[in-house]
């Protein structure tokens, strides 16, 4: 797996993803957010984000789609791990994504990032990095999620959550082998 930073936000990068095997993959197409990719053979996941509109120091993270074929192997989370990493190098001091999903949460959670108590956009929970990443501050995320309306799959998936530690964080792929 390569995973490849195609720019930053002013780069006014495009990226054509199928929308038959990409959720959201028409905003991808959109200019004004830098891109990130992972792939062996063509794309199997990206990224797409941009500055915070209320705060330079941050990054919000727009979009992570993993092809459909792929889902279920982390690479979300590891694609979101190497987007953080490049962030703070180029002097971010913040990384924030919203999630509407559990599936996404966890994820967002593997790559180090926290709930943050708060909700935005469309039933939204945001979530950061650096943050509180206690067991207390993952099950509240998680119970937001358990008051909706969910599908059987993502109904089982919290219930196999109650009570849990947050998982570990995947290292950045550029780093090699570890985490943080």
């Amino acid at each position: 797996m390569e995973f490849a930073l195609l720019g930053w936000p002013e780069d006014g990068h495009r990226l054509r993803l199928d929308h038959t095997r990409f959720a959201y993959a028409g905003k991808f197409v959109m200019t004004s957010t830098g891109k990130a990719v992972v792939g062996d053979d063509g794309v199997v996941a990206a990224a797409a984000f941009d500055a915070d509109r209320t705060d330079d120091a941050t990054l919000c993270v727009r979009y992570v789609t993993v092809r459909t074929d792929r889902q279920g192997e982390r690479l979300g989370a590891t694609l979101l791990r190497f987007v953080r990493a490049r962030a703070t190098e180029r002097g971010y001091d913040r990384v924030t994504i919203g999630v509407n999903n559990p599936f996404s949460f966890q994820a967002a959670y593997r790559a180090g990032f926290s709930f943050t108590g708060e909700e935005r956009g469309l039933a939204e929970l945001t979530l950061a990095w650096p943050g509180e990443r206690s067991t207390e501050r993952y099950q509240a995320g998680l119970d937001r999620f358990r008051e909706r309306d969910l599908s059987v799959e993502e109904q089982d998936f919290l219930a196999a959550k109650r009570g849990r530690d947050p998982p570990s964080v995947v290292a950045d792929p550029a780093d090699g082998p570890g985490g943080d």
